[in-house]
């Protein structure tokens, strides 16, 4: 089985609708793919109606959380997306996005780079607006030459000249809410030192200790030495590992199913699951 968790499409900040994400999971030989945008679970209708036979669908999201001054994501797997305490917290982080993509477009005309809100706001579309969107605006601009290269202290990252910060969740809430949500966590790209300052270790024995399920080791942000030390500690930890791709359409170039993540882990997420299961395809439409 080949099994990608955590995928995003135009719901949020990727560049495939959730149809074309699911269509494009089978054409690119996947059994499991995961729809985890951020903050958000609009995507889940269209996904679920185009989803194609022979791939099954893992509903979830990605959770924008911050620890000791470190932002971090939380993937969330097939909790009950209508939960009340959860649903609550994603809609205080996702009505936070507009006045801080706002407040990064004021930054860069500051800056002297003739960025407006209504480019930023057309890039973003239906999707939940944020930084990919502001950096895709940048790139338009010729700025600079990629996503990626948006994302330094010269531009989008952490600290940032441009960086202008939004509500997000305390980890231990999250863990809390999602797993009274009848959900599973992981902790998505915990050593990606190049998007900024990462979580210490501490930190996650801390959550492990709360509950979290896992940690997300092979992912494109991750070097092999930082997959092996992450590895040892999630063994340390009695935490679960997985990989995915972190897809975002043509915004990255990371292609589906770069990093998989192992049938037995797969298993195991899906047997800790209780706020929803998996959805097998029936063909689409």
């Amino acid at each position: 089985m080949r099994i990608d968790l955590h995928c995003h499409s135009t719901a949020s900040d990727g560049t495939d609708t959730p149809a074309e994400l699911v269509r494009n999971a089978a054409a690119a030989g996947l059994d499991v793919v995961a729809l985890t945008d951020h903050d958000t679970t609009r995507g889940y209708r269209e996904a679920i109606a185009a989803l194609p036979a022979g791939l099954t669908l893992v509903t979830g999201a990605e959770l924008s959380c911050r620890i000791e001054g470190v932002s971090m994501h939380m993937l969330a797997y097939l909790f009950d997306p209508e939960e009340p305490e959860l649903l609550a917290e994603r809609e205080l982080v996702r009505d936070d996005r507009v006045p801080r993509a706002r407040g990064m477009v004021a930054r860069l005309q500051e800056l002297g780079v003739p960025v407006t809100w209504e480019q930023v706001a057309r890039i973003a579309g239906d999707g939940s607006v944020g930084r990919p969107h502001v950096a895709t605006a940048l790139v338009e601009l010729g700025v600079v030459p990629s996503v990626d290269e948006a994302f330094t202290q010269d531009w989008l990252a952490d600290g940032g000249r441009a960086h202008v910060e939004k509500h997000e969740t305390d980890p231990f809430e999250a863990i809390r809410l999602v797993k009274g949500a009848g959900g599973v966590t992981v902790f998505a790209h915990p050593g990606a030192s190049k998007r900024g300052r990462t979580v210490p270790e501490s930190a996650i024995a801390e959550m492990a200790a709360a509950g979290l399920d896992g940690i997300e080791v092979d992912h494109m942000d991750h070097d092999e030495d930082t997959r092996v030390r992450l590895r040892g500690l999630a063994a340390d930890l009695g935490l679960l590992v997985t990989g995915s791709s972190d897809y975002h359409g043509s915004r990255k170039t990371v292609a589906l199913g770069e990093c998989t993540t192992d049938p037995e882990v797969y298993g195991e997420i899906t047997r800790r699951a209780t706020g929803a299961f998996p959805v097998p395809g029936t063909g689409g439409n």
